[in-house]
Formats: C-alpha cells, structure tokens, sequence
C-alpha cells in the first residue's frame, strides 16, 4: 500500500495532514508528532506502516492503544482531545492516532514544544513560541472556559458526576486523583478551576444549568405532516446535565420514529429495527451537543421529525475549513468546545473525531436509506436524515438533469450540458436531490470527492426518463 492511498482507505479525508511509524513503542516520537498537530492545523498519525508504506500492523493493538493513550494524555499539556482507535486492514490491525487542531496553544509534549513544518515534527524555536503565547493572549476567552455563577455545594448534579467516573474508570482513560472529591474529579476533566466551575462544566455537571443559560435546552418535536406547523404528535423541551439529557433526545427520537421489519435472506427470522440506525442518530446528537454554539443566548439544539425525515439543528456556524462536502468524506474536526467534547470522549460518546460524518453516511447506506445531508444558514447547521418510503415530487431541475445523462458523465460534464456555471446551485437543486432519491449513482461512492468522480442513471432514473437498459 502507497502512502499516499492511506487517506482513502483509513482517513477518507483527502486534506488531511497523515504521518505514518510501523509502531507505538516509542512514546516520545508519537508524543511529538501529536504536540506538532495540535499546536499547527491537526492531523492523524497512523502507527503500523512501514517505511515503505506497507501495512505491517500492531501486535497486541488493545494493550498498545491503552498504553498510548495514557502515555498521551499524561504527557501532553494543556490537557487535549487526542483519541486513539484501532483500525482492521485485512487480518491485521493498526492504531489511528486523531488529533484536532488545539486551541490552547502552546501545547508541549514531556515540556518540550514541538510543531509540523510540512511533513516533518520538530521543535518550536523561541520565536515560533513567543508568536503563539501572543496570538493567545489577543484571543477572546472560550465561552466554555468562562467562570459559571453556579455554586459547587449547591448546584452540582451528584449522581452525574458518580456516572462520569466510573464510566471513565470502566475505560481506565483517566486515572483520578480522588474518586469520592467532586472538586478534585471535576479538576481532573478539566472544568473546574481554582474550586470554581467553568460554563463547560455547567453543561455537563449541573443539576439545571438551564436556569443560568437558558440556550442549552433542547427542544423536540414529532410533527404530523412535512413542515413545522402547529399540528403535532409529541413535543418536549429537556433540561439538565448534558448526557442524560441526550439520552433523553435520543429516546424521544426512537418512540417517535417507526420501526421497520427485515427478514434474514436464508430463513424466516424477522428483524426489527429502527427505522434510522442507532449509531447514525446517537452520532449526529453527540456532535449537535458538542460543535453548537453556547455562547449564543438565542440558539439551542432542536430536533423536529416528519413522516419524511429528521432533522437535528444546532446554532452555530460550520467551523472554519469545515464544510458539507468534507464532512462527508471525513474531516479532522475543528473543535468550537473542547473541554465538553473531552469529557464525552472519556466518558466513550465520542470516539470518532474526525471520522462521523463518514460513518453516519456508511450506517445510513447500509440501511437502504439516502445520503444525510449536512445544510448551513445563519442560524445555525442542520443534519437531516431521510426516511426512504417517501418519494417526493421529481423537480423540473432533476428532470433535466435525467435526460441529458448519458451513460457515465463527471459533475462538470453534467453542468457543460446543462449550461450551469454555478456549482453550488447545481449540487443543491439537481446533484444532492437525484442521489437522495436514488436516481442517480455515483461510480466510486466510497470516494464522493475523487476527481474521478462519474454519475450514472439507476434503474429508477431510467424509468423517469422512459430508457430502457439497452
């Protein structure tokens, strides 16, 4: 294996910064290679390849990927999301070492300051270190980093902070100082300071963090027909710690979404499922409660479902560099709240940081439902899931579109025939609806951004134009 097909078959995304060592062992280069991610544009370091590029994997990958990941966390400082997962190639198994672009920089690994200029890690001059504490210092504060009004002896949700820890120590990714010292454990995650609580730990550790920031409830709602109107199955507003309240989402979402029924192909065994797969929705929800914007005393999460499709919004903008297309074929995530994305990552509801859009797509393929569709405007960014018995009406645009494919054509070559010049047009009112509907396809669909991308007619975009197969 080349190293430059890595991207494709372990990272999809093709912008990606991917460093590769044929092992872990040495906790030192790894720890460099990470302090230099964070402290640039992040990356992924992927351990098990050879100089060659050739898979040769890792041996006893549980234990190495345990071991890295304590060795990392007790060694990078500030404290920084890193996540560490083992990935299958063949019979063999490599580790994927994630990093997101840090913002607490400088970040040092064993207190030495490393940085990535361009394919190489080495350490930080005093310059280079001197630019980063002064860029730091012009930065506003992260609303998450900012000191809550909440009263630790009063305000704290006991039983939630019970939870944390031994869901944390069940993963042994975070050894605690004092287990039964609420102070010194919230210390310990990283949101609490000076025997004071941050907004972060608000979020995640209040017993009604709503009532001093009435923008983290989350609000649903089951409606009867396509739009948002007065008429309604279920609604529900949910306040509280951040975990059990997206459980409770999560759980709204499944009673109000069907389950649909599949028989195995080599007997008669029934199968029933939600209509739309566990780990897509879990996913999508994780990621609403972590990249939304909290400072923004008008925004929220809100979830509304239709007898068509779910949609999961959040306030806040796409983070810089982040976009539909990307998060698609996967992308390093640029994190807007790091603190409160590190404490569901040791908690494990977070383990694919770079990698959910990716698997949200590949759940909903394989359950026969169309592509997710990640939208922007200005109030915020909205993950919509598409149920697959409703067939909406076929637009003129689509229509046109149908008819002049002709065998297998590239997205410019469909636009030339078109007379189209504005991309995102075309990709909104012709491309995204004809793939949703399955009326068209894509010729590499594990690789939606390939310059080699082509696009043929299905069988039932045949049928909507009157072809035939020959």
């Amino acid at each position: 294996m080349k190293p430059e097909k890595m991207e494709e078959v372990l990272l999809p995304g093709a912008d990606q910064s991917i460093e590769s060592l044929p092992g872990c062992q040495d906790l030192e280069v790894v720890g460099s290679v990470v302090c230099g991610f964070l402290n640039t544009s992040g990356g992924s370091l992927v351990c098990g390849v050879n100089d060659r590029g050739d898979i040769i994997g890792i041996d006893d990958a549980d234990t190495a990927a345990k071991n890295l990941e304590q060795g990392l966390l007790h060694g990078i400082s500030p404290g920084a999301l890193v996540s560490v997962q083992i990935h299958p190639v063949g019979e063999k198994r490599v580790l994927v070492v994630e990093v997101p672009a840090g913002k607490d920089l400088p970040y040092a690994f064993e207190h030495v300051i490393y940085i990535r200029d361009g394919q190489t890690t080495k350490k930080a001059d005093i310059e280079t270190i001197r630019d980063m504490v002064l860029r730091k210092q012009v930065e506003p504060e992260r609303w998450e980093r900012r000191f809550s009004s909440a009263d630790t002896k009063e305000d704290l949700d006991e039983d939630e902070i019970r939870s944390t820890v031994n869901a944390v120590t069940e993963r042994a990714r975070l050894q605690f100082r004092d287990s039964g010292n609420q102070i010194m454990v919230l210390e310990d995650l990283g949101v609490c300071r000076y025997g004071r609580l941050t907004n972060g730990g608000d979020v995640l550790f209040g017993a009604n963090p709503a009532m001093r920031y009435p923008q983290v409830r989350v609000r649903a709602a089951c409606f009867t027909t396509d739009r948002a109107d007065d008429t309604y199955r279920d609604m529900k507003s949910f306040e509280g710690p951040l975990v059990p309240v997206l459980e409770e989402v999560y759980r709204f979402i499944q009673r109000n979404t069907p389950t649909i029924s599949r028989f195995d192909r080599d007997n008669l065994n029934r199968r029933d499922e939600p209509l739309y797969p566990v780990a897509a929705i879990r996913e999508g929800l994780v990621n609403a409660f972590v990249h939304r914007d909290y400072s923004d005393f008008s925004g929220g999460i809100a979830v509304h479902i239709y007898p068509d499709r779910l949609e999961i919004w959040n306030a806040g903008r796409f983070p810089e560099g982040v976009t539909p297309d990307n998060l698609m074929s996967g992308h390093i995530s640029v994190l807007r709240n790091p603190d409160i994305a590190h404490v569901l990552y040791l908690r494990g509801l977070m383990e694919m940081i770079g990698r959910g859009g990716v698997m949200i797509r590949k759940a909903c393929d394989k359950r026969g439902l169309p592509p997710p569709e990640w939208s922007e405007d200005d109030r915020g960014v909205t993950l919509t899931f598409y149920a697959p018995e409703v067939t909406p009406e076929v637009t003129p645009e689509v229509i046109r579109m149908l008819g002049v494919l002709d065998g297998e054509m590239s997205r410019q070559d469909l636009q030339d025939a078109l007379g189209l010049k504005d991309n995102e047009h075309f990709r909104k009112a012709y491309l995204l609806p004809a793939l949703r509907e399955n009326q068209i396809e894509m010729t590499l669909p594990d690789k939606p951004k390939s310059s080699k991308q082509k696009y043929w007619l299905t069988e039932k975009g045949r049928s909507l134009t009157g072809q035939d197969r020959s």
